[in-house]
């Protein structure tokens, strides 16, 4: 049986999501504000990867210099059981677009080229059929804002069939393919483009693009676990990864697939530990004015806006995706590759990046995003003013955890020094938590704006011989203590 057809179910709560491990803190993690709110993060995540039969995600939280939190949850590889871990290794795909794109404003500092040279002053090969009257020449510029007009692809299904192209047949494909669009007339994401970027790159350096941005870029920034062409010795931590969910709760296991020719646009890996220090670099030389792998001006150049896109909600720099989300300018690049849907990001104003990596098509990188930037960017902010935090009372512990009833989840957990009870399988908890208020005597009446008729109502909770509760009772309903 080919390793394509073998099928995994991963589906309902047969998959023990409660597992997480490697944990990473620091300092700022053990701030009372912080910690509930990575608790309610882990305790939402725990939830839907439950529900939804996703078999791994890992995280890792920066703020400055500072690895705040990095975990890993579920399976790197579901049938062996093998936790998955926050050195667990991904195909992050996309994300190779902003190696490729520092190497390219390496080789401008050096002065050996210019963004707004044509590309055929390096890729004299480049023949591509363009009719469209008084275009302009496509230029290194174009490739890496998204704005060269190419198709996306590099004329074959490769993200089906799997076989990507080596770069002598994206050579010889260029003159059977034709520009979409104009330059410069709208924004049109393309890996046909920054596989171009990549060959420039190789070109200007003479030296083979992985072993220019490995040694320039990858290896100076003690980034061990990343690499441009995936290395033997790293496979015992690669995660194994998986097909999106079928109806029938299945998922195909995924092969190892080699990005070839096209390695500068999809072919990297790492974890999110090292991409952590990837933060961190941008959160350094964003700060001053030294040089370290590029010139403080350049990096903070590359994540401005040089392409603004119609709905004004983002934009694109250089090679850097930029966009707005509830205030905050995130800037980073996201990444799909067969079997991994990967995402980093960094608000700079806040020195907060957080980067989230998952082992299945349909992962949700984006959403655990946005929930770290919704609870525990803020809660750090809090925490780096020196703003005291409220830690909830000792004796709490004894009610946290979830429970269900025919009629759903309940999550009870302490959260910024209250007692909560949230809906763990809702898009965003927070929006909707009840408040317990103590009443006296182990009891607490159920307090919150949108709690329905449940709200007034006096919880109270059995108790189990270990000293934790095992069943919560609001009003004369009640659900029974569960793990995922």
């Amino acid at each position: 049986m080919s390793v394509l057809k073998r099928i995994i179910i991963v589906v309902g709560l047969c998959m023990s999501t409660a597992i997480a491990v490697s944990a990473q803190q620091s300092k700022l993690a053990n701030h009372p504000d912080v910690a509930s709110n990575i608790a309610l993060l882990e305790a939402w995540l725990e939830a839907h990867m439950a529900y939804d039969g996703q078999p791994g995600v890992s995280i890792a939280i920066v703020y400055d210099q500072e690895l705040v939190y990095a975990k890993g949850f579920g399976y790197a590889d579901v049938a062996a059981e093998k936790p998955m871990e926050s050195g667990t290794i991904f195909r992050i795909a996309s994300h190779s677009k902003l190696f490729t794109s520092i190497a390219l404003m390496r080789l401008q500092e050096a002065g050996k080229l210019d963004l707004d040279d044509p590309i055929v002053k390096y890729l004299p090969w480049f023949n591509i059929k363009d009719d469209h009257a008084g275009d302009r020449p496509i230029t290194i510029r174009h490739l890496i804002t998204h704005t060269s007009g190419l198709p996306r692809e590099i004329g074959s299904a490769y993200w089906q069939d799997f076989n990507f192209p080596t770069i002598d047949e994206v050579k010889k494909r260029v003159f059977g393919l034709e520009t979409a669009f104009p330059t410069e007339n709208r924004w049109k994401y393309s890996n046909f483009a920054l596989t171009l970027a990549g060959e420039i790159v190789a070109t200007v350096s003479k030296q083979p693009f992985a072993d220019y941005v490995q040694k320039n870029i990858i290896n100076v920034l003690g980034m061990e676990q990343t690499s441009v062409v995936f290395p033997s010795g790293h496979g015992a931590a690669l995660a194994t990864g998986y097909g999106r969910r079928m109806p029938d709760g299945t998922r195909e296991v995924m092969p190892f697939i080699d990005a070839r020719g096209m390695a500068a646009a999809t072919g990297v890996s790492s974890s999110v530990t090292d991409m952590a220090k990837f933060i961190s670099w941008q959160f350094r030389l964003r700060a001053g004015n030294e040089t370290e792998i590029l010139n403080a001006n350049t990096l903070r150049e590359m994540q401005r806006v040089q392409w603004v896109l119609p709905d004004w909600d983002g934009g694109w720099g250089l090679g850097f995706g930029i966009n707005r989300y509830k205030g905050r300018d995130l800037i980073g690049h996201g990444g799909g590759y067969p079997g991994y849907i990967t995402n980093t990001s960094i608000d700079a104003k806040a020195k907060v990046g957080v980067v989230v990596f998952t082992n299945a098509l349909g992962g949700p990188a984006y959403t655990v995003r946005a929930r770290a930037f919704d609870w525990i960017a803020p809660a750090i902010a809090k925490a780096v003013k020196g703003e005291e935090g409220m830690p909830g009372e000792p004796e709490w512990r004894k009610y946290e955890g979830t429970y269900r009833s025919q009629w759903g989840d309940s999550h009870v957990m302490t959260l910024e020094g209250k007692l909560v009870v949230i809906n763990p399988t809702a898009s965003n908890p927070k929006e909707g938590l009840l408040t317990l208020q103590p009443a006296g005597d182990g009891t607490f009446i159920l307090t919150g704006k949108n709690g329905g008729r449940a709200v007034g109502e006096l919880v109270s909770f059995e108790m189990g011989a270990d000293g934790n509760a095992q069943r919560i009772r609001v009003g004369v309903n009640w659900s029974d203590r569960v793990e995922y």
